[in-house]
């Protein structure tokens, strides 16, 4: 087995319901070492945090081409697992997002996060177009020799604010989890989702293990933990983070 197939099966050995893996998200190469010395398990880089960083906005915005090249030097310099956020595929066509995952894959990454929903208005996809783009991903995979941990995100969430989110809700999000699965993803994300009754629904039917996003209102991890979540993204909060303290010491240090 080669030092990237074993960090695959490592990373796919790690979500686990109830013992979730806790991804801290990471932007570039010395915060994801930064991490890494924490004690992480994995590192996950987070789209918005990471075009934020060069400059860009979120929704691919940021260039292909130095987004992958963000991604190698993050792995270049931690000796974990380290999984990509590729937004929505960075194409319309399964051919156009296989290839965007080829490149991640020559990158050094071995799991990937792919979102249902349209960069420019949030809408979602139809589950059709965006199983067709899920099953040439695995194809591709396949055909590279490494396991990729396809993180299927879906959208559904954030077509509605929290207080409206309801059980009608989860069986669209659990609809498109049983078609992802039977595409080939490895895994389920629903950032948006912060009711404990939602979140034990989805994680109770989900063909696929579940990963929910920090947010202001999501339960604590011990409590996503207890409901059996598999897997915690912080997504932009480290980085909104880093750059408070930032900011701060900066008018501490000229006041």
């Amino acid at each position: 087995m080669s030092v990237r197939q074993g960090k695959a099966a490592l990373f796919a050995s790690l979500h686990v319901a109830g013992a979730p893996l806790v991804l801290f998200n990471a932007w570039d190469a010395g915060s994801a070492r930064a991490v890494a010395e924490a004690g992480a398990k994995a590192i996950a880089t987070g789209s918005w945090s990471v075009a934020a960083a060069n400059g860009f906005g979120d929704g691919e915005r940021l260039p292909l081409a130095l987004a992958i090249d963000n991604l190698r030097r993050m792995v270049a310099a931690v000796d974990l697992p380290v999984t990509v956020d590729l937004e929505s595929g960075y194409g319309e066509a399964p051919d156009a997002v296989a290839a965007t995952v080829t490149a991640a894959l020559e990158a050094g990454a071995v799991g990937c996060n792919l979102e249902d929903s349209v960069p420019a208005d949030g809408s979602l996809r139809t589950i059709a177009d965006q199983a067709a783009r899920l099953a040439a991903v695995s194809a591709v995979a396949e055909r590279a020799g490494v396991a990729l941990f396809v993180n299927a995100r879906t959208d559904v969430f954030f077509q509605a604010p929290a207080d409206a989110h309801d059980m009608a809700m989860v069986d669209a999000a659990l609809e498109r989890a049983r078609a992802y699965a039977d595409a080939g993803a490895s895994g389920l994300f629903v950032p948006g989702v912060v009711s404990e009754d939602l979140i034990a629904r989805l994680v109770e039917a989900s063909p696929l293990p579940v990963n929910v996003m920090v947010m202001p209102a999501t339960p604590p991890c011990a409590r996503l933990a207890e409901l059996g979540v598999a897997r915690i993204s912080h997504g932009p909060g480290p980085y909104l983070g880093a750059m408070q303290w930032l900011a701060q010491a900066a008018r501490d240090a000229m006041a």
